[in-house]
This record gives C-alpha cells, structure tokens and sequence, in this order.
C-alpha cells in the first residue's frame, strides 16, 4: 500500500495572490471571495493519481480551513489537520486520533500558555492570538523574525519549536510534527511505502521520513534535507512538477511488484 501525504497550500493549492496562469480552477471559497486555486494541469493529474493511492492531505489548517477546499473529485478517505493533531477519517474527526495527539503535546500546555500571553502583550503582533485545540498557538506579527526571537528568548524550546511562515508565527510542540504524524499513520494504516511533499519548515520532518519525499529548490536553499528528498527545478509550477514525478515512481513501483510476482 501507498500513501502519499501531501501539503496543500504552495504545495497543491495557491492563493489567489500567486500568479499560476490563467489555466485554473478555484478550489476554495471564503465569504464569497474565490481565494484559492490549481491549476488544470494539477487537477487532473491529482484525479488520476487518486485513483491509484491512498492520498493523505497533511496541513497546519484546522479542520475547518481543510473543509473549505472542494477540489471536486471525492473526498479524500483520510486527512491530517491541524498540523497531524487531528484525522479525519471520511470527514469525521477520529476522537482517539486526537485524545492521542494531546496526550503527546500535555506536558507543553504551560508554555504554550505562556507563549499565548507573550504573543498578547507583543507590540508586532497584528491578529489575535489562537490556541488550536490545545495543539498549538497561532498568530501573525509585522516583524516575525523579531517575534521569534523573543519567544524563543522566554520559552523553553527544548521541547517547543518557534518559527514563521510569512507574516504567521506558530508555537508547536514538537511531539505534534508532521513526521510524527506520518510515523502514527503509517503504523495505523500498515502502509508499505510513504511518499511525502511540502514546501515550507513545517513539512521537513514529515519529509525527512518518507521513503520518496518531494521539496521545491527554495526550501532546499533555506534548510537541511535529508539524502531522501528529491528536489524539484523552479522552472516548473512545484505541484505539477511533484505530480509529474510521483506519477512516474508509482509506474514503477507497480512495474517492480508485478515482476517479483512473476
């Protein structure tokens, strides 16, 4: 069995404020504004991708950021939000999944409560400050490097990771990384071979611990990789080019397990 646990915004889907051309197709909508798209190419290679493997959505949006986007080919039998704290199996929260995931992040709830009040009194803050069901703490700044470094300057990040993504700041466990989220569904789902891609900080370690893991050149020149991380050229929209690929391994793959059958 295949999974591929794949990111979705700037891995799959981009904001109507990327330019992806004009061959697109809007897959989400927020109070009646179009914000988010693929482009047709993507579309249709993810479609035909879907019905060969288990593909797992795997994002830091919460449950109902996730349920927003309608690529309009079936629901996806399996998704992992909120940054892998939460499954959603055929849509519906698995309650164990996440009575599991905050047993993971409950020695972290003190600093996560703190970062919360430092994040409040932080004079570059300009959204509210969240806490995602008791996984993780999020808002935006206007200097968020600035905004890091203080909160790593007061936290314990032994067991916390402090990063931005753009304008957003986020205070996670690292018990509640999407590697580790990967690790618990592979177990539960017995799966053979993990495929993963993503593009930004909070994907590394999920693909860090994938056997065939896809990353555009950009996050190559900001972070660490692993050896397993096939990197994409930029000349190429990343989620046609990541589809382009996977749909070439798992041609052979598939090749392979029929030989040895043979």
């Amino acid at each position: 069995m295949i999974i591929f646990h794949t990111d979705l915004d700037n891995t799959l889907i981009y904001s109507y404020k990327h330019d992806i051309g004009n061959e697109k197709r809007c897959v989400e909508i927020y109070q009646g504004r179009e914000i988010s798209f693929v482009t047709l190419k993507t579309w249709e290679a993810l479609k035909t991708l879907k019905e060969k493997i288990i593909i797992v959505p795997t994002t830091t949006r919460t449950v109902e950021q996730y349920q927003r986007i309608n690529f309009e080919m079936g629901k996806f039998p399996y998704a992992l939000v909120c940054n892998g704290g939460v499954l959603l199996e055929h849509g519906e929260e698995n309650q164990d999944w996440y009575e599991e995931s905050y047993r993971l992040v409950e020695d972290c709830q003190r600093e996560m409560e703190k970062s919360r009040y430092l994040l409040t009194d932080d004079t570059n803050r300009i959204f509210e400050v969240r806490n995602i069901r008791n996984l993780f703490v999020f808002t935006k700044s206007r200097n968020p490097v600035q905004t890091v470094a203080m909160l790593k300057h007061h936290l314990h990040t032994e067991s916390l990771d402090v990063f931005h993504n753009g304008m957003k700041v986020y205070v996670v466990p690292k018990q509640l990384s999407k590697g580790m989220a990967v690790q618990r569904f592979r177990k539960k789902i017995q799966a053979d071979r993990i495929i993963s891609a993503g593009d930004s900080e909070f994907d590394i370690s999920m693909l860090n611990c994938s056997d065939i893991a896809i990353a555009p050149q950009s996050l190559q020149e900001s972070h660490q990789l692993s050896k397993n991380v096939i990197v994409m050229d930029s000349e190429q929209l990343f989620s046609e080019s990541l589809l382009q690929y996977i749909a070439k391994k798992f041609q052979f793959y598939t090749s392979s397990v029929m030989t040895n059958k043979k």
